[in-house]
């Protein structure tokens, strides 16, 4: 009797490993559960918690401030009012008076803050300096202050009656100065505790890019005759634009967001001498609840320095 198969038995299958289907004598694939993890799908899986934390997190505020913006009133009672905030902006006297003080600040602190940055990073990157680390250690560990301690540490160095700058200059005979209570030196005191804070953060950029340049370069302009001034001039200047036009933009993004040192040192005062566009938002957006204002305030400042940032890489970006 043979034992071999029928011509209508059914074809048999042979086991695969779960997840791939299964084939049959023939070697066609039945279907199967589709493989989740593939060579394909495997990245797009890695990125799937960042892109849902930007989502979440970046877009979706930003999207539902843009609405926010066109509207007013509070929770059910919000309706929409179009281009109402936005009009309302442009009359609006006191955010042109925050305005003109963040710029004030910005066209005075920004280019003080990088100069003396830069210096301070030529002298740490020259060799004749003794305990090079130590120095450069001290010029950075103000920028891992907070800002807001630094803010109660300079209102207490800047108090009028007990503050200790004005003991300082007290022993040269120089009267009391009102740094917190007069709007002009109120500013100072701002751009003072701003330049404290951030000028070793910048030195430590600059200095790396210092230790970048080519020694080459400086010794082939001695060869040629060329002194300190215009080796800086020449060779320094054009081989750091890339870093100083790195730190124009992060510094006028960060001045004209400035809200840490002044909310902390004056609160805006006096007389608004100090209130800039951010501290103007957050007093409309949680003090007032005028969410949809403060919503408009937001989208303005953005345009800013949307507007400052390109122009800033327009002028100083690398020419062909």
């Amino acid at each position: 009797m043979s034992l071999a198969p029928s011509e209508h038995a059914p074809a048999t299958a042979t086991a695969t490993p779960a997840g791939r289907g299964t084939t049959d004598r023939n070697g066609r694939t039945r279907s199967g559960r589709r493989r989740l993890l593939t060579r394909t799908s495997v990245p797009y899986l890695l990125i799937m918690p960042a892109v849902l934390g930007f989502a979440i997190f970046k877009a979706y505020p930003i999207v539902a401030s843009l609405w926010i913006s066109l509207t007013t009133g509070n929770g059910a009672g919000r309706h929409f009012t179009g281009l109402d905030n936005y009009q309302r902006l442009l009359k609006d006297p006191l955010f042109w008076t925050a305005l003109k003080n963040t710029a004030l600040i910005l066209v005075v602190q920004v280019p003080l803050m990088l100069g003396l940055a830069l210096l301070v990073a030529l002298g740490l990157n020259s060799t004749k300096v003794w305990l090079r680390p130590l120095w450069r250690l001290g010029v950075f560990v103000p920028s891992l202050t907070g800002l807001v301690a630094a803010g109660v540490m300079f209102s207490v160095i800047l108090n009028r009656d007990a503050g200790l700058l004005n003991w300082v200059l007290s022993l040269f005979g120089i009267d009391r100065v009102n740094w917190l209570g007069s709007p002009f030196w109120a500013r100072v005191g701002v751009v003072l505790v701003i330049t404290w804070h951030y000028t070793g953060y910048n030195a430590v950029i600059y200095l790396a890019g210092l230790q970048g340049i080519p020694q080459e370069l400086y010794e082939a302009a001695k060869v040629d005759g060329a002194g300190p001034i215009r080796r800086f001039v020449s060779i320094t200047l054009p081989q750091l634009r890339p870093i100083l036009l790195l730190t124009v933009v992060l510094s006028t993004i960060g001045t004209l967001q400035l809200f840490d040192e002044p909310y902390v040192l004056t609160g805006g005062g006096p007389d608004n001498a100090t209130l800039t566009v951010t501290m103007y938002l957050y007093n409309n957006g949680f003090k007032y609840f005028d969410f949809g204002y403060a919503s408009a305030l937001a989208y303005a400042l953005a345009l800013i320095v949307a507007v400052l940032g390109f122009l800033q890489v327009r002028l100083m970006g690398e020419r062909k």
